[in-house]
């Protein structure tokens, strides 16, 4: 039996950032981190497309819009200290028709309520100057998004962390969370694991530990692939910067779109089917558990009776490389379908309400002397050491852990 003062249940990127801040602000803390694969970030830290964001698609107000901006020079003085490389080559969001003017608009002012460093809207000329084989009537110019290796990132927080004391411990399975008297009994592949305060940052598996823990079944994890493609060496030069369309304000996803990476390559993507595998990174990977269990959520049928146009489209688009580069064509017009081969994909872990509505904001909620984080699709990656921050000050609300009392107590109470 092992016996801590905090578990985090999740080694990704955000359950990495949030140990690493308790940790920085509670020294001597007896924190565990329980990941069930053999290393950490093995899943949507690990498969994104390493962009850091720069804060412009969200609602100001809203927890993306509040962490976002902050998160991103927090991830860039990380990196400038651990030697990560990352690159600051800004991004353009292209309208490509009338229609699309004036969601342009609404992005660049939601941009600039959000605090984006050097926004700009710009027209067609300078579009050419800065991306010549683009093509739009209006975009957007944002010098503060950039590239960074989200691996190497969270790599850098479990040395952090093991550094500052806390433990990690991988290949180990959450398989139940009980509460007995005054703390949280978790059993797992390795045993079972106590402690009085309990934090789940599962990702793909966040709604099963909260249910786990307090029985709240209010949303779902809903997976949606993300299928990318890279373009060939000998076309890169097609796209300097990155370059997004702009995005449906009904859909929480951004759009087929170009971004480069911190390793030098070109990537097309990604498209947003649906998943028949919360942990399936190929069209053909299915689990039955996880189908049932999205098929029996009501939520899924009300999102499926409003969105099935859209789905039916991207299925389409993801068994078909010649729609896939129509939808890059309407960037650059001079992509053709030799151009780009097949690479990998992730899979998003969208979370759905009881209505069928996608969250388009983050979701973390308290429980009894637990955080559990519900919904933090991206760019939590960017944000992340920001809302590490954001729970450690929700953990010092919640728990007391700020003066220490209650930590104390719950000590004193597992020596007696």
């Amino acid at each position: 039996m092992a016996y801590d003062d905090v578990i985090i249940v999740g080694g990704g990127i955000v359950g990495l950032a949030t140990a690493m801040e308790l940790l920085g602000q509670q020294p001597g803390l007896a924190l565990a981190v329980l990941e069930k694969e053999p290393q950490v970030a093995a899943h949507q830290t690990a498969h994104n497309s390493g962009v850091i964001h720069s804060g412009l698609y969200y609602r100001p107000g809203s927890l993306k819009a509040q962490t976002c901006v902050a998160g991103a020079t927090l991830l860039i003085e990380f990196c400038r200290q651990h030697a990560i490389p990352f690159e600051m080559c800004g991004k353009l969001v292209v309208a490509t028709q009338a229609s699309e003017l004036p969601r342009l608009q609404t992005l660049y002012e939601r941009g600039i309520a959000n605090g984006v460093a050097g926004l700009r809207r710009i027209g067609p000329e300078e579009i050419r100057e800065l991306e010549p084989h683009a093509r739009g009537i209006a975009a957007l110019h944002v010098p503060s998004a950039g590239l960074v290796d989200y691996g190497q990132v969270a790599e850098a927080m479990a040395s952090v962390i093991r550094q500052r004391g806390g433990v990690i411990q991988c290949s180990t399975r959450v398989t139940g969370i009980a509460r007995r008297g005054s703390e949280w009994v978790l059993q797992t592949t390795q045993g079972e694991c106590r402690a009085p305060y309990v934090i789940t940052c599962g990702g793909l598996q966040s709604d099963r530990l909260a249910r786990s823990a307090d029985g709240s079944s209010d949303v779902q994890i809903v997976p949606f692939r993300g299928e990318y493609y890279d373009v060939r060496p000998q076309r890169r030069y097609l796209v300097k910067h990155m370059i997004y369309p702009v995005p449906d304000p009904a859909m929480p996803f951004l759009g087929v779109h170009f971004t480069r990476s911190i390793h030098g390559g070109v990537h097309a993507g990604p498209n947003a089917v649906l998943a028949w595998k919360r942990e399936g990174y190929r069209k053909t990977d299915v689990s039955l558990p996880d189908l049932a269990s999205m098929l029996g959520f009501p939520g899924f049928w009300r999102m499926s009776r409003t969105q099935w146009r859209t789905g039916l489209h991207e299925a389409y688009r993801s068994w078909s490389r010649r729609a896939f580069v129509r939808a890059l064509q309407r960037l650059v017009p001079e992509i053709q379908e030799r151009d780009v081969t097949p690479n990998g994909s992730g899979v998003r872990a969208q979370a759905v309400d009881q209505q069928g509505r996608l969250l388009d904001d983050f979701d973390i909620a308290t429980a009894i002397n637990a955080v559990h984080v519900r919904n933090v699709p991206s760019p939590a990656a960017t944000a992340s050491i920001r809302i590490g921050q954001h729970i450690t000050q929700m953990v010092a609300s919640a728990f007391g852990l700020d003066a220490g009392v209650r930590l104390d107590a719950a000590r004193t109470g597992r020596l007696q």
